[in-house]
């Protein structure tokens, strides 16, 4: 298989400070230095040329930007000499001949530390590894001899980057080969178990160490993961083995206490001096975002060949639109209750309809180049371990039931709920590549609920009143302490799930579906107990649902302006919002025109908004018009200026 397939084009992040430093740091990630490398960013190259890499080591000389040894972090990081304003890390990954002939002479000239990373079955060994679509040999990587005298130059660093993982396992029963560090590997009929994986690695990164020692007479202590990719599993093997330190491709520095992580700059494409220096030098900017929300229901069928088909509409769709993110769905909801009662991926709770997630999102991250963010529900479960009896009760109509017009919603009171449903959510990571989480819309709590008589025991031990819905209504001040103890209840299990998914994708984003009136309606947070100001501290984004029709706004150009007013009046309100549009007018049973949803995008955009997104889209028949749709969400630099 090709190496450095899964990577992107070029990532410029700046890594956050590790706790406890005075200074933050820059790390940056190099792979191949050629003098055959063309052109001042080019995206077909995966390589830097000489004339480029001397040209920013000289900017940074020259504009105090200062490379330091990890040594130097480590004893910053221990309380001992700050590191310097603008310090850098270099780091070379793949232990490339180029780093020998071509960077530690500049490292010398510069007296420039680095770190060099190298995956020990490529060397001095003959195999043959197809790299950015070249096949490299033997002659291509280090030899021994030469890590030796770089490494007792004092200038540069050996680190592992794994014995034998820096390629792709079999990880789903449709092939898909994904990353060796992070992948339950699927032998054609079952996948590996845990103990299995952790013996996998450990093998592996043991060997990798005991080779490196035994040719360089010292121990390394950083692990480098192919393609950034890695869990807390796989890290906490790296620890035994004595690898405490993890380089990831991630923008976040972490200290663990027992380990660091370093995230990393991406150095790809040839990066001319211009470009590299603006990036160097300016603070980061959030990225801005444009989503599709798929129901996976449209992909699968139980045709193969259909299915294929199906999936070949959506991956040329998306990518043809060129957007940043997709919003996945992992469950089956075929009979558009909202509730879950399959999934689309292994499981120890509910049926699995098709093991078909992991396939298609790979496929879209793969080849559609966006991110893919698995939605799932809150608390809207069927079958399976959960009873009935946990369902969200409704007083209505001097009755309590659940209401039969929402979805099929547990209460988040129940241990027993938030533990099965903390178990889907863990086996999803498991057997999943995906970059985020999206909550569904269903985690709200109306002000009529939840009267389950779990949720009232919960009640009466905090808020100290029997809770009934005469009370309620009659206590206003007591209403909003209720609402605000359902708000907190959901708050707190989301972010539990998301540290489960964590273990698993620790480089994990998180959405939270909100409903538009939680913004507009002064009693929003009561009747739906959910807070924006809560959900912009709580996630990464908040997936605002913008989306007239479904609120029955009467004035839908009123109904926008007022949405953007309450985001625009937050900090950040408008960088961490993706406003999500109605594609589909449930009410009124037919698609949105095209140009109406273009024109609406447009308008946005000019009112301050960022980040747009539309749900559903139906690739199978085309809808929304696709040169419509294009025109009014892409990301192509072609329409940048219509769009703007």
């Amino acid at each position: 298989m090709a190496i450095l397939r899964w990577l992107p084009v070029l990532v410029l992040f700046f890594a956050t400070p590790v706790p406890g430093m005075e200074h933050s740091f820059h790390v940056i990630a190099y792979h191949d230095v050629r003098d055959d490398v063309a052109g001042d960013y080019d995206p077909d190259q995966f390589a830097v040329s000489t004339a480029n890499l001397i040209d920013q080591f000289t900017w940074m000389r020259d504009n105090g930007f200062i490379p330091v040894s990890m040594d130097q972090i480590l004893d910053a990081r221990a309380g001992g000499k700050p590191l310097p304003d603008n310090a850098v890390l270099l780091t070379f990954d793949d232990g490339l001949r180029s780093v020998y002939t071509r960077v530690y002479p500049l490292l010398r000239l510069f007296e420039y530390p680095a770190v060099v990373s190298v995956v020990t079955s490529w060397i001095e060994s003959d195999v043959t590894v197809v790299y950015a679509d070249e096949k490299l040999r033997r002659d291509d990587f280090l030899t021994w001899a030469q890590i030796r005298e770089m490494q007792e130059s004092g200038l540069v660093e050996i680190a592992s980057h794994t014995h034998d993982m820096h390629k792709g396992i079999r990880g789903n029963p449709q092939g898909n080969q994904q990353p060796a560090a992070q992948t339950r590997l699927f032998d054609g009929e079952r996948y590996e178990n845990e103990q299995e994986f952790l013996q996998r690695i450990d093998d592996d990164l043991r060997e990798s160490v005991q080779i490196i020692r035994e040719n360089t007479e010292r121990v390394p202590r950083i692990i480098t993961w192919p393609y950034g990719a890695y869990n807390e599993l796989s890290a906490s093997v790296a620890r035994d083995v004595g690898l405490t330190i993890n380089m990831t491709l991630d923008p976040a520095s972490v200290d663990q206490g027992d380990s660091v992580r370093l995230g990393r700059s991406l150095m790809i494409a040839n990066p001319g001096l211009t470009y590299f220096s603006l990036e160097i030098s300016s603070e980061p900017v959030r990225p801005i975002v444009r989503v599709a929300q798929v129901d996976l229901d449209y992909v699968y069928d139980p045709d193969p060949k259909r299915q294929n088909y199906n999936l070949g509409l959506l991956l040329d769709r998306i990518k043809a639109l060129e957007i940043s993110h997709v919003y996945l769905q992992a469950f089956v909801d075929t009979d558009a209750d909202g509730g879950a009662s399959a999934v689309y991926f292994p499981n120890r709770h509910l049926p699995v309809r098709a093991d078909l997630f992991n396939h298609v999102a790979w496929q879209l991250k793969t080849r559609a180049q966006v991110a893919v963010y698995a939605w799932l529900p809150l608390l809207s479960y069927v079958g399976g371990p959960f009873d009935p009896e946990w369902r969200v009760l409704e007083f209505r109509d001097g009755e309590f039931a659940p209401d039969p017009d929402s979805e099929p919603r547990l209460t988040p009171f129940s241990a027993d709920v938030r533990k099965h449903i903390a178990e889907i959510y863990e086996d999803l990571s498991i057997y999943a590549h995906f970059d985020g989480i999206l909550f569904h819309d269903d985690g709200r709590l109306s002000d009529m609920e939840d009267y389950s008589e779990i949720a009232l025991e919960h009640y009466r031990e905090v808020l100290g009143v029997e809770i009934s819905p005469e009370l309620v209504a009659s206590d206003q001040e007591l209403n909003y302490r209720w609402a605000g103890l359902k708000a907190q209840k959901m708050r707190e299990f989301s972010l539990d799930l998301v540290e489960v998914v964590k273990t698993y994708h620790p480089e994990l984003k998180s959405v939270r579906n909100i409903f538009a009136s939680a913004l507009l309606d002064e009693w929003g947070t009561s009747f739906l107990a959910q807070d924006y100001d809560e959900y912009l501290e709580s996630y990464d984004f908040v997936a605002l649902m913008a989306m007239p029709s479904l609120e029955g706004a009467d004035n839908e150009k009123r109904f926008y302006v007022d949405l953007v007013d309450q985001v625009s009046r937050r900090e950040h309100g408008l960088d961490r919002t993706v406003f999500e549009l109605q594609s589909y007018d449930w009410r009124k049973s037919r698609p949105i025109p095209g140009d109406e949803l273009r024109e609406t995008m447009r308008w946005l955009q000019s009112l301050g908004v960022r980040n747009l997104g539309y749900y559903p889209d139906d690739f199978i028949t085309g809808k929304p018009d696709f040169d419509q749709l294009r025109r009014g969400i892409s990301l192509a630099t072609d329409l940048v200026g219509e769009n703007r």
